[in-house]
């Protein structure tokens, strides 16, 4: 063995003796390996570092919303053209459906100009990487010849072997599939379904206000726990300053607010008062648009003080990027808060974004600031309404005067757009001006033509334990059991649970006075 190791030694190295003085020996050492190039290896490893950088999924999901958002409007802008045909009067309609179109088209061009710019940008960045790496891999294969006892190569084989070894455990031992469902972010498990209305009154003011919103606060202060909040523009069906507060449901629906009003200011509109429908209630804070900006106003019911949140640059406002549908769009729409079990956001467009929704989850510390924010590839003008469950955005449309269609949905954990969610409302009157999902008891408010409806929300995990057995109530697990909603002192509403079989009540009288 020794013999082997010092002819190996003498094949590396050559020694030679000199002559040095004070008769002392010195060795020069020759390495007959050649140097490693390691300023080639960090030329390499910078190529593959700006390879990586260059391309991303956020490029790869940026095309696909593109072409996504094309598909879904072609189809929707055929529709409307069809109509269009059928229903041509002549007069007022054709012209409001004339432009309708035109804007349609208008935005459908600026959207394949966005995916010719994105197409051509992506066909020149993968002829740039495919050089690139040709490249590199015609360096790495100059780099191996150092390799001279095959660590590298060796390491390879061990990681192939490894690999196969675990393939072939587990081949023995299959995983077992888990007997729970898998975790999810929302504790009451995913979206399902709504049920009927739950609630329909008028309240207070019967037919005055057609433009509002009410609902619940999901964080509330102390003692506030039970208490229903109502925002109504009191001017031009656009503007309003003050928050009406009640100490219950009944309270709302006979119209007994205590404690009252709580005003912002004394005129209206002004400087930081409500403009539009679209407010939100959340930590004992009332959020909105400020009058006359493209800003979230913060009111702060117990100081009495507003903060302010400016949008981003391009934000439409004033009236400027509105929900809508074929036959009318609700004025000052431009923004529109909600709220779910991780806070309050805000859903609005810009100019850049080509009247495409965008979400901003709006951070209420101090100050008020804009958090993450999420694009989507669905057209603000083709929507009606929109709110948040557990951090997933939903869209709504306008399909008849008594349906509305929950059609979309955005993962803000996933990015999945989703245009197929055929949830349906049943409407009580023919819009729905606001609408907002509350985490606290599940339900959907929504202020419809100066009524106040309410829609239980319903999730999978809630229907898996409420599956009907033969001890169990006879009615559908999809739609709770019946219920009694007081509307005035004397006229009640009793829901028998399925959604359509609805009677109005009139306690004076015992007369059904139900229109369905």
């Amino acid at each position: 063995m020794k013999p082997f190791v010092l002819v190996l030694l003498c094949a590396l190295f050559t020694f030679t003796k000199q002559a040095a003085p004070r008769d002392k020996c010195v060795c020069e050492l020759t390495n007959a390996e050649q140097t490693f190039p390691h300023d080639k290896l960090r030329t390499v490893e910078d190529g593959a570092s700006k390879c990586n950088s260059d391309i991303t999924p956020k490029m790869t999901l940026e095309l696909e919303s593109l072409l996504l958002g094309l598909e879904r409007r072609l189809p929707q802008l055929q529709e409307d053209v069809s109509m269009l045909e059928r229903e041509d009067d002549g007069e007022l309609y054709g012209v409001l459906s004339l432009q309708v179109i035109e804007n349609e088209m208008m935005d459908i061009k600026q959207l394949i100009d966005r995916l010719n710019i994105t197409t051509l940008g992506n066909q020149r960045l993968t002829t740039n990487v495919t050089k690139q790496l040709k490249e590199l891999n015609a360096e790495m294969k100059g780099l191996e010849k150092y390799d001279t006892m095959e660590i590298v190569k060796s390491r390879q084989r061990n990681q192939h072997l490894q690999r196969d070894l675990n393939q072939c455990r587990k081949g023995f031992h299959p995983t077992n599939k888990p007997t729970q469902p898998p975790l999810v972010r929302c504790p009451h498990g995913q979206f399902f379904n709504i049920t009927g209305p739950r609630v329909y009154t008028a309240g207070e003011y019967p037919g005055s206000y057609a433009y509002g919103a009410w609902g619940r606060d999901p964080k509330p202060a102390a003692g506030k726990e039970n208490w229903y909040w109502l925002v109504m523009m009191t001017s031009s069906n656009r503007y309003s300053n003050y928050i009406r507060l009640y100490s219950s449901l009944s309270a709302l629906i006979v119209g007994v607010s205590v404690p009252g009003n709580v005003q912002i200011h004394s005129s209206n509109p002004t400087t930081n008062t409500i403009q539009g429908p679209n407010v939100v209630m959340y930590g004992d804070n009332l959020y909105y648009n400020c009058y006359n900006q493209d800003a979230v106003c913060r009111f702060n019911l117990t100081t009495k003080t507003v903060t302010t949140l400016q949008l981003p640059k391009g934000t439409r406002y004033n009236s400027k990027g509105n929900f809508c549908h074929l036959e009318e769009c609700y004025p000052y729409t431009d923004l529109d808060l909600a709220t779910d079990e991780s806070g309050v956001w805000v859903i609005y467009t810009t100019k850049q974004d080509f009247g495409n929704l965008v979400l901003s989850k709006v951070e209420g510390g101090e100050p008020l600031a804009l958090g993450q924010t999420w694009r989507t590839s669905v057209y603000k003008q083709g929507v009606t309404n929109t709110f948040m469950v557990c951090g997933v955005l939903y869209a709504t449309r306008f399909i008849s005067k008594e349906l509305e269609e929950i059609f979309y949905s955005f993962d803000t954990a996933t990015g999945v757009e989703r245009f197929d969610i055929g949830v349906f409302i049943h409407k009580m009157t023919t819009n729905i001006y606001s609408l907002n999902y509350s985490p606290v008891d599940h339900m959907l408010h929504a202020y419809c033509d100066s009524h106040m409806v309410s829609y239980k929300v319903l999730f999978s995990y809630e229907m898996e334990s409420t599956t009907p057995t033969s001890t169990e109530s006879p009615y559908p697990s999809t739609t709770p059991g019946p219920s009694l909603v007081q509307t005035s002192p004397d006229l009640f509403i009793f829901d028998v649970g399925s959604g359509n079989e609805r009677i109005l009540w009139d306690d004076t009288s015992g007369q059904d006075d139900s229109p369905f």
